[in-house]
């Protein structure tokens, strides 16, 4: 009985362990998500809608990958995606709305 329970013991954490090594993230997975971050953002300044904070996002993806702290940088850029992809969102948004607040 104590046997059988140690080789559970013994399953769930190496299967745990494969969990979490799944998780970590990569280099090739920061550069995936740190190209998609840059892409975005160099759309949204194209169209002269990139916010400030996009930018501080990208440099803080870029110091922490080359750290090496692949996690954090991979969450920093997909926020720095996010915010980009917030700011050409909001742009188009505006291009319809701002009718509405014109007095007529």
């Amino acid at each position: 009985m104590r046997n059988r329970f140690l080789i559970q013991l013994a399953v769930i954490l190496s299967v745990g362990g494969l969990a979490t090594a799944a998780i970590a993230g990569s280099a090739e997975d920061f550069k995936a998500a740190y190209s998609k971050a840059e892409a975005a953002s160099k759309k949204a300044l194209a169209m002269k809608t990139g916010w400030s904070t996009t930018t501080k996002a990208l440099k803080a993806a870029k110091k922490a990958g080359d750290a090496g702290k692949y996690d954090d940088a991979i969450k920093q850029a997909k926020e720095a995606e996010a915010l980009a992809n917030a700011s050409i969102a909001q742009s188009e948004q505006q291009k319809k709305l701002w009718k509405d607040a014109v007095i007529r």
